[in-house]
């Protein structure tokens, strides 16, 4: 019998998130000086911080390359960011195994083809609503949120509510 998406949230203590597509919505501002820019939905950084926060590993896999990037992650605390990714699937096991964690328990969001065999790594297979089909394919649950829209916030939401950690986080030490 295959369990429900909800029941193997039960089992989720890592997020696992691309970056284009997923935590922005695949726009890139190119600046005269060539300098891509990107821009990054408030709500997926509130929940990120607040899984660090309470204890979930949380790690970014891209194979994109932006210290922007990288500093607006790191100041939510997380620090397990792999950014110019050739190989997710490579960089996907040495993570797991570096942390000991189960393929089983971890969630990841992709919307592209090179987020696909990773995907099927994982317990919990998620994508953005607008992501490609082949992906939408082999997940386990689609977002109805657009990547960059909120989409990681749906996901770290439901899964910390299911686990009754929610509102758990907000002991009133946070703005």
């Amino acid at each position: 019998m295959t369990r429900n998406y909800k029941e193997i949230m039960n089992d989720i203590n890592t997020f696992v998130f691309d970056v284009d597509g997923v935590l922005t919505d695949s726009s890139v501002f190119v600046t005269n000086e060539g300098e891509m820019l990107r821009t990054m939905n408030i709500r997926d950084g509130y929940a990120m911080k607040a899984a660090v926060e309470s204890g979930y590993n949380v790690c970014i896999i891209s194979g994109g390359s932006n210290e922007g990037v990288r500093i607006r992650l790191r100041n939510l605390g997380i620090n397990d960011i792999y950014l110019g990714t050739p190989d997710k699937v490579a960089t996907f096991k040495e993570y797991t195994d570096l942390h000991n964690i189960k393929p089983e328990n971890v969630l990841y969001m992709g919307d592209d083809i090179p987020d696909f065999h990773v995907m099927q790594l994982v317990g919990l297979p998620t994508s953005p609503q607008d992501a490609s089909p082949e992906i939408k394919n082999i997940c386990r649950y689609i977002s109805h949120v657009k990547g960059g829209k909120g989409a990681a916030r749906d996901v770290i939401e439901q899964v910390m509510k299911v686990q009754g950690k929610w509102m758990e986080h907000f002991s009133g030490k946070h703005d």
